[in-house]
């Protein structure tokens, strides 16, 4: 018998979590509605669990606004007040508000699908609150989770497993650092990065808090930028290349996680990087799903997305960053530069439209993932 079917014989109840503390807390709402409108409503029951951005759970009103609107950023703002039941006997959610209404929608939950990028949602902290509750949920678990929000062990965890990083020096306790020390980074370090290098936070994502320097005089500006995000900040070297991504998703009933067919970014003329505007404000990138590569090149991007995959231990999904370029003997260069245990959902996000490509179109691809979520079950073992 499947999870689902053992679950209950009505309908699925899907707590879908979204916004939080992060300073990606509107492109998790944005991602939400898309995961919300792509439920089956004869199949799933929602629940709109907001966290607002001082951390706040609230059972968001249904008129949430969702989605980015004449520029405007969305944000949780309110609704009634919720905590999740940490006894695994509740399953569900706990409202605060006094005198508050009890829906149906409150009595308990069957899965949770964290739609939540960034800290206290992307980096393992809300996947073992949910451990602890006994829920099972979408996406890698605790270790997975953290350890690929965290750029600096990314890149040691595949570097142990043989896939090809780019150059980096880590600033631990950047906070201050540049009043301390404006150098910052010794001479040979900066003869070792060369320029332009890319200044960011460590534990964070869509491209917030990020600076392209040129100048070795931009760089103390741009380590206290990313401080501001995350105190520990990561220096990376300029990799040349093609940016391509591919989506990993988790095998049907058990079976071996798949890989997509790569995409490819494309900045038009006068976009000088791949930043927060052009992953979501501006029309000024052109996204190739599917990417224009050969099929060795294809094969080779799955291939090293997959080992990545596993060897972040992920669960479920993720998407998987690279440069394609060409090393001194003129062959391919294929270099990992992230790993997303859960990416963008938004209608332009590169995750679903690569998955669409492959012949698994949106719908079917939260269904799956909710699906994958309720075979797993817990993922300790009791």
């Amino acid at each position: 018998m499947s999870g689902m079917a053992a679950v209950r014989s009505e309908k699925v109840r899907v707590a879908v979590v979204f916004g939080g503390r992060s300073a990606e807390h509107a492109i998790s709402c944005v991602s939400a509605g898309s995961v919300i409108a792509a439920l089956d409503p004869d199949r799933y029951e929602v629940v709109r669990v907001g966290i607002t951005p001082d951390g706040g759970w609230v059972l968001a009103d249904p008129d949430q606004r969702l989605a980015i609107t004449d520029g405007k950023l969305p944000e949780v703002t309110g609704g009634t007040a919720v905590s999740l039941v940490g006894d695994p006997a509740g399953r569900g959610l706990a409202v605060l508000d006094p005198g508050a209404a009890i829906g149906p929608a409150l009595t308990g939950v069957d899965v949770v699908f964290p739609v939540l990028h960034g800290a206290y949602g992307e980096d393992g902290t809300i996947q073992g609150l949910l451990e602890m509750a006994g829920l099972p949920y979408v996406g890698s678990g605790v270790f997975a989770s953290a350890a690929s929000m965290d750029k600096e062990f990314t890149k040691k965890l595949l570097a142990a497993a043989g896939l090809p990083q780019g150059d980096h020096v880590v600033l631990r306790d950047a906070t201050g650092a540049v009043s301390a020390d404006p150098e910052l980074l010794d001479e040979a370090a900066r003869e070792r990065l060369g320029l332009p290098v890319f200044v960011k936070p460590s534990r964070a994502g869509s491209s917030i808090g990020i600076t392209k320097v040129t100048d070795w005089a931009q760089f103390p500006a741009a380590v206290a930028t990313a401080a501001a995000v995350d105190p520990k900040v990561i220096v990376e070297a300029s990799v040349p290349g093609r940016e391509i991504e591919c989506g990993v998703l988790a095998g049907v009933d058990g079976g071996l996680p798949q890989a997509s067919l790569p995409a490819e970014i494309r900045l038009r003329p006068g976009v000088d990087w791949y930043d927060f505007s052009a992953k979501y404000l501006d029309d000024s990138v052109d996204l190739d799903v599917p990417a224009d590569l050969t099929p060795e090149q294809t094969a080779a991007v799955q291939a090293a997305s997959l080992r990545a995959y596993q060897a972040m231990d992920c669960q479920g999904l993720a998407r998987v960053d690279f440069f394609l370029g060409s090393g001194p003997d003129g062959r391919d260069r294929l270099v990992i530069n992230e790993v997303n245990t859960m990416p963008g959902f938004t209608p332009i996000s590169m995750f679903p439209r690569m998955w669409a490509a492959s012949g698994v179109p949106y719908p079917e691809l939260v269904d799956r993932l909710v699906r994958s979520a309720l075979d797993g079950g817990s993922r300790i073992a009791r």
